[in-house]
């Protein structure tokens, strides 16, 4: 660059140095020179139309759905659909309905060609489910599609194929009856990851089962049918109907038909949001895995995720644990007030007001089921009182002398018993070094334990409500004969863990689950001593909302999530109401008390000598007002006996055990201070200290739950378990040794 050698001329020169220096320095490499900007150009109609038909046709189910509206909106009144390896390899649709004129077959697969619509403001009156023009355009690009259809008068019907959107071939006459029918074959063929993605096809093909099965509860008017390719039996068989529950039933089945209550909703334009709502949702009664919702609006077949949440939360604090509701919903709003333009396949829409419809609705269902609630009863039987029949299957027979001049058999070694369950020589304990407990006051002397076992064996009166007789017989049907024995005979060795205890039934060693056998220990007893029960008073009243509350804050797994909190209060007032609905039969038969005000005052006892741990008072609240079925007398009285059952079982408490290295849980960190040079004022440090207070709650809780094991659970045990076949099976007994095979063993060495 020339310069003139002036001032201002030298520092332009020089800072423009300066500046490219900077440039090649901060440049990553010399050989990357910048990209000029990629051009812009409009893509082939064939690569829009393909993406196009993408969203469109997402799987096959959405196939189907377009294909069946388009049935319906020719006027059908039978619709048949059979399909092939979930849709991939065939859909055929066929109906009775008015057909295709011969003049429109084609421009019937073009985009944009419909006879439904003509000019925009015509989708704010519309009655028909289709509007786009798109569906069947959209097959041809991802399928290979073929039409066959007949219109009324006509004496032949005409067939085409189509691929891409236009016509293989001029229509065909053929033979044909009334309707149209189509074929979709090989979905998907020029889109592989899609098609390999979609390769469960019994998934597929129940999708498109629920979809029909939603039109046909729905559509009333309109057989269903759809079966496989090949099939004799149609999967979803409908027929016309007067009676939208009687479709139900045809659908669903008789369960879920008779567990329905009707709900209507009407509002006018005075409350802002004009509407009408008419359909069934399920009662306490109805039991299943997943929510259904099938939700008609303005009878078209959408999803929303909004109503389905607000009906969830009502249903939450009514239905038994785990379990969902089944609901029907047909809404019929204004046309203006609905939009349905704002999804591809059209399975949802936006609605006007959508927040005060949905709260009256939920409203509505609310109180239907609270109503069904108060209208509860049970059916009303005679009360007998007989004597008990609980008597010990252990008979004490005399032994026979042996006739003299015989000696006593000798017992083989290895098939000698060397403990009884009454001797308590032998068992772990006197091998272990004694470790001093603080047992609590009120707890007696073994004898004494003993004694009042004793004295609650044979309950002289019990009440014979023939439910309860029911669930008893039962529970004698079910007793598995071998571990009967094993119960009644076994010895008590010690604790193995936390839960499992070793006891020893002649020569044999098991692992006994001890939460398992406490847990049908304290059912059984609850129906044996049916309203009979003495009461556990507690010393402060304990509101039950606070304490469900309670329960569902430590059932969250992500407790810092605060939206929930105002769901989790609603659950708690709901099953609040709930119990106090029920406070005289809780009363009366199972001497749970609640106030009035909803304050728990008593628990029944179940075990003399046994108080439960208090810290699950929460979760057993929780379970009584979502796991019970109230309706229904037996199943009633069966779900409190086992959530009472699952309250008394001997559970490990809550703090964790402290032996071995359990220890470390109760160590807490502090400061100390080193006085060894004043100098410097002291160096603070951190220590390792065990935390004594709660260290020894521990002890007391963990030493208090071995010694009611043992003394209170396997004398209770010996007199009152009948233990049921599926311990056998369910890991509740586990053999771990046998004297024989030990001697074999050693025998070998």
């Amino acid at each position: 660059m020339m310069t003139d050698g002036s001032p201002l001329a030298v520092a332009m020169e020089e800072e423009e140095s300066t500046a490219v220096a900077m440039e090649v320095e901060e440049s990553p490499s010399p050989s990357i020179t910048p990209r000029d900007p990629p051009k812009i150009q409009r893509l082939e109609e064939s690569v829009v139309n393909r993406i196009a038909a993408g969203e469109v046709i997402q799987r096959p189910v959405s196939a189907v759905k377009e294909l069946v509206e388009n049935s319906l909106d020719a006027d059908s009144t039978s619709i048949s659909v059979t399909v092939k390896d979930g849709g991939l390899k065939l859909i055929q649709v066929s109906d009775d309905g008015h057909g295709i004129r011969r003049e429109d077959l084609p421009i019937l697969c073009e985009r944009h060609t419909t006879s439904k619509l003509r000019k925009y403001e015509d989708l704010f009156s519309l009655s028909s489910m289709g509007f786009r023009g798109e569906a069947l355009a959209s097959m041809t690009y991802v399928a290979h599609v073929t039409v066959t259809t007949i219109t009324k008068g006509q004496i032949h019907g005409h067939r085409v194929s189509y691929r891409d959107g236009v016509m293989e071939h001029e229509p065909k006459a053929c033979a044909a009856v009334k309707g149209t029918q189509i074929m979709v074959e090989n979905l998907f063929y020029n889109m592989i990851a899609r098609r390999k993605t979609l390769q469960n096809s019994a998934d597929d093909y129940g999708k498109i089962v629920d979809l029909l099965s939603r039109m046909a509860i729905h559509h009333n008017n309109v057989s269903f049918s759809c079966r496989k390719h090949g099939a004799v039996k149609a999967d979803v068989h409908s027929v016309v109907s007067s009676s939208r529950l009687d479709s139900i039933r045809a659908v669903y089945g008789v369960s879920v038909a008779k567990s329905l209550i009707k709900v209507e909703v009407s509002s006018g334009e005075s409350s802002g949001c004009a509407f009408d709502m008419e359909g069934f949702v399920s009662n306490s009664n109805y039991v299943a895995k997943k929510t259904i919702l099938v939700l008609f609006i303005n009878d078209r077949l959408v999803e929303c995720s909004a109503l389905k949440r607000a009906i969830e939360i009502v249903y939450a604090a009514t239905l038994p644990k785990a379990s969902k509701p089944f609901v029907y919903m047909s809404i019929n709003l204004p046309r203006e007030h609905v939009d349905i333009n704002i999804h591809p396949t059209k399975k949802e829409v936006s609605l006007l007001n959508q927040e005060i419809m949905i709260e009256m609705i939920q409203s509505e269902v609310e109180l239907k089921l609270r109503n069904t609630n108060d209208t509860r009863t049970f059916q009303e039987q005679k009360v007998e009182y007989i004597q008990s029949t609980l008597k010990s299957s252990r008979s004490d027979t005399p032994v026979s002398p042996l006739p003299s001049g015989q000696k006593t058999p000798k017992v083989p070694v290895h098939k000698m018993v060397r403990t009884d369950s009454s001797d308590p020589a032998g068992r772990l304990h006197a091998f272990l070094q004694p470790k001093p407990h603080n047992l609590p006051d009120n707890v007696s002397s073994l004898n004494a334990v003993r004694s009042s076992i004793r004295q609650r064996r044979n309950p002289k009166e019990t009440a014979d409500l023939s439910s309860v007789q029911e669930l008893l017989s039962g529970v004698d049907s079910c007793c598995h004969p071998g571990l009967l024995e094993t119960v009644k005979n076994c010895t008590y060795v010690g604790m193995a863990d936390d839960v499992f205890a070793l006891v020893q039934y002649q020569t044999h060693l098991y692992l006994a689950n001890v939460v398992n056998l406490s847990k049908e220990l304290m059912y059984q007893q609850t129906l044996r001593r049916f309203a009979h029960f003495n009461a556990i008073q507690l010393s402060d009243p304990a509101p039950l909302s606070e304490l469900i509350l309670l329960a569902l804050q430590e059932e969250d797994l992500d407790p810092e999530n605060y939206e929930k909190d105002h769901l989790k209060e609603r659950i708690a007032e709901m099953n609040t109401e709930l119990l106090k609905e029920q406070v005289e039969m809780l009363e009366e038969y199972f001497s749970v008390f609640i106030d009035s005000d909803g304050n728990l005052s008593r628990l029944p006892v179940i075990l003399d000598q046994y108080t439960p741990d208090m810290d699950r008072v929460p979760e057993f609240l929780l379970c009584l007002g979502n796991d019970v079925e109230w309706e229904d007398e037996k199943a009633c009285f069966q779900g409190v006996a086992a959530a009472i059952g699952n309250f008394y079982a001997m559970h490990p408490p809550l703090l964790p055990n402290p032996s071995g290295d359990g220890v470390r849980f109760y160590t807490k960190t502090c400061e100390k201070s080193s006085q060894e040079n004043p100098a410097l004022g002291g160096n603070v440090e951190m220590e390792s200290v065990l935390d004594q207070e709660l260290l020894s709650d521990a002890e007391s809780a963990w030493a208090q739950r071995e010694w009611s094991i043992q003394h209170v659970l396997f004398p209770s045990m010996r007199l009152f378990l009948k233990p049921p076949a599926s311990m056998a099976s369910n890991g509740t007994f586990v053999k771990v040794a046998s004297l024989e095979k030990l001697y074999k063993i050693f025998e070998r060495c």
